[in-house]
């Protein structure tokens, strides 16, 4: 196929040698099939804000840093260089996420290269070595269904445990490669112990995998894995081995209204955009 313009700079620096074709098409990135020598990768184009639908992105930057002060006083003020740099850090956050996770034992993509807007990743693939689908594209048994959720919770109690949280982790983030699945989409992962929304983000990511695999095994729907994985995290008990239970006793106390209306106008919010991929996909 032609070369997109996006990925003409890294043909002409010698990253990769072609394009095979487009892979997907996400809210905040073109992904593409590419040679480079005899292996084969995949090239993430992230889109620009402009472009992007992703929403609600300073809940996901709040107390992010970056290591130089001219940039973070620049994006502090909202400069035309201080925008740049934020969406530069935004881009450059998942290639530091992925080697923070690989390193974690994780699994996640392996990244290569990152340049010019471009991350160079692994292409995971199936057991025939074509590009892996999303798991909400396979057609799963109970027992797999089973599987798949238990070795997720696993990942994200892994990930916490290195102190990331996903954040937009669902269905449509997930691939089934030939070795099992593989949580994808990093950039807006937020610092679990340096971001106020930490725990809400952390309880969605949860429900999400719960409601999906719940569809085809129900007794998963009767699990509370989210509040027991944060309580034992804040109380500094929680490690990948750490055995979990499904089952979390609430405090009695005073309900906090406003944080209940918030929870619930996330919940019709996430919702929403969930059909609207579903149509799309």
């Amino acid at each position: 196929m032609k070369t997109p313009s996006r990925l003409q700079t890294l043909v002409d620096e010698g990253l990769i040698d072609s394009v095979v074709r487009q892979l997907m098409s996400g809210k905040e990135a073109l992904a593409y099939v590419v040679r480079c020598g005899d292996d084969t990768r995949c090239a993430k184009v992230y889109k620009e804000a402009t472009h992007r639908s992703f929403r609600q992105a300073v809940d996901y930057t709040e107390n992010r840093r970056v290591k130089n002060t001219r940039q973070a006083r620049a994006m502090a003020k909202g400069t035309k260089f201080g925008r740049q740099a934020q969406e530069a850090a935004w881009q450059s956050a998942e290639v530091d996420t992925l080697y923070r996770l690989a390193a974690a034992g994780v699994r996640v993509p392996t990244p290569y290269n990152f340049h010019d807007g471009v991350l160079l990743m692994e292409l995971v693939t199936d057991a025939h070595g074509d590009a892996a689908p999303r798991i909400n594209d396979v057609a799963l048994t109970a027992d797999e269904a089973r599987a798949h959720h238990a070795f997720l919770l696993g990942e994200v109690v892994r990930m916490l445990c290195a102190g990331v949280i996903h954040g937009d982790l669902s269905e449509f983030n997930v691939l089934l490669g030939d070795a099992g699945p593989v949580i994808i989409d990093l950039p807006q992962a937020v610092d679990a112990a340096g971001n106020n929304h930490a725990q809400r983000m952390l309880l969605r990511d949860v429900d999400n995998l719960r409601n999906f695999f719940g569809a085809l095994a129900p007794e998963l729907l009767q699990t509370d894995y989210g509040l027991e994985i944060w309580d034992l995290f804040q109380r500094g008990l929680l490690s990948p081995e750490t055995p979990l239970t499904g089952r979390f006793a609430r405090a009695q106390g005073a309900v906090d209204l406003t944080g209940v209306l918030r929870e619930m106008d996330d919940a019709r919010t996430e919702e929403a955009a969930r059909r609207l991929r579903m149509q799309a996909g």
